[in-house]
């Protein structure tokens, strides 16, 4: 049993590394496939081997899947806020600087969650019933003040969210469509990005591996604190994911600089995985797809395979910190050894194809429309973040009406 443990940990952490380096394959799209082949499994191992490999596989993927967004400008869902900052610390030869922010981030959010989750699971039973039926109206408030709070900018940034809100609501509502996020955030967030790059005709220059880390620990302290915090109402509050947490998070903290926020971000995904070992535990509900894989083989999760995953996670998140800073001094060789508006075109090939694959034309008109708003933002000065409506508006649709 214990080896077949070891081997699940194993086998997880090596498909994680896979989920979270090549954007577009998600843990989610992992654990459909590990319940499409359960009969299979379950003939040669127990469901708790099972579960702790796609515990594994979730845990690794929080700590890498930073690197293609900020090296190559695809991110995965819950990491497009971070494309804007990890290319401008990219620019300035502290791309591999920029990594290391989202790993301090994604562990010191383990370290501090496992530490927590004993008042997570106690707030969770208290906090849940009160809240659930006000999600639309908590998001509501929070996009009015950001909006509110942007001066001088407020009337361009609510058409900004409510184009990139109702181009969500016709992808989300496309029945034909079986990855409506990949076009959709790689549009709006790293294709638009590409190829402002393009246009700029930006460098790369060659990552600087001496040049020592900048934040302070008074960031990392506020960060890693308000990841974990938001981190805790995006696992158990269903339509309040990743992104929308890191909004409201940055709003909290205040300016902590690119270096605070690329360690906020990494940090949230990482806790919105751990704490939704707590909704599973406590609630019985899944906020992922990693969970409802857990609790599909289990059927319900006990204290002891609570016990058991936060164990689990604290080991994987230690050799994911290594692997991430490792893998991530290969990508900044790599970056600088051939033509930067090659790697640019490679990777916009990439995603177009990626595209076409998962959804056809129907995908690449997606991408096309996403790609037309994220450029609008850029010319308008206009943040990034205002274009996570695509996210937020069909949320608070969903609840309201």
């Amino acid at each position: 049993m214990i080896l077949h443990v070891v081997f699940a940990i194993f086998a997880g952490i090596c498909s994680g590394i896979i989920t979270g380096l090549i954007p577009g394959i998600h843990v989610n799209l992992i654990s459909v496939i590990v319940l499409s082949f359960s009969a299979f499994l379950l003939s040669v191992t127990s469901p708790i081997v099972i579960a702790v490999y796609v515990i594994s596989l979730a845990i690794t993927h929080t700590f890498l899947d930073s690197l293609p967004s900020i090296y190559l400008g695809a991110p995965d869902a819950g990491q497009e806020l971070n494309v804007l900052p990890g290319h401008r610390l990219l620019h300035k030869g502290e791309g591999h600087n920029a990594i290391v922010y989202t790993v301090i981030g994604s562990l010191g959010c383990l370290i501090l969650g496992i530490i927590l989750f004993p008042v997570f699971i106690i707030s969770m039973e208290t906090i849940y019933p009160i809240v659930k039926g006000s999600i639309g109206y908590i998001l509501s408030l929070i996009m009015i003040f950001m909006i509110g709070k942007d001066k001088g900018k407020r009337l361009k940034s609510l058409v900004l969210f409510l184009l990139a809100g109702c181009l969500g609501l016709l992808v989300f509502n496309t029945p034909n469509l079986s990855q409506p996020l990949f076009p959709l955030l790689s549009g709006l967030f790293g294709f638009s990005i590409l190829l402002t790059s393009l246009v700029q005709k930006s460098t790369v220059p060659e990552q600087d591996f001496s040049k020592p880390l900048t934040i302070s620990t008074k960031n990392i302290v506020k960060s890693v604190s308000a990841a974990s915090g938001v981190g805790f109402i995006a696992a158990f509050l269903p339509g309040f994911g990743s992104s929308q947490a890191a909004i409201v998070a940055t709003n909290i903290v205040g300016d902590i600089g690119d270096e605070g926020f690329l360690s906020l971000v990494g940090g949230i995904n990482t806790a919105n995985m751990l704490i939704s070992i707590a909704t599973a535990f406590v609630l019985q509900k899944a906020r992922n797809g990693a969970i409802v894989a857990v609790q599909t083989l289990m059927g319900s999760v006990g204290f002891r395979e609570m016990v058991l995953f936060l164990g689990v996670a604290l080991v994987v998140g230690g050799v994911a910190s290594v692997l991430a800073i490792k893998i991530s001094k290969v990508f900044a060789r790599f970056m600088v050894k051939i033509n930067y508006n090659a790697i640019t075109y490679g990777i916009l090939g990439f995603i177009t194809l990626l595209t076409f694959c998962f959804d056809g034309f129907l995908g690449l008109i997606v991408l096309c429309t996403a790609t037309s708003i994220g450029l609008i933002a850029s010319f308008l000065g206009v943040g990034k973040n205002h274009l996570m409506g695509c996210l937020i508006l069909p949320v608070i649709l969903y609840f309201v009406l």
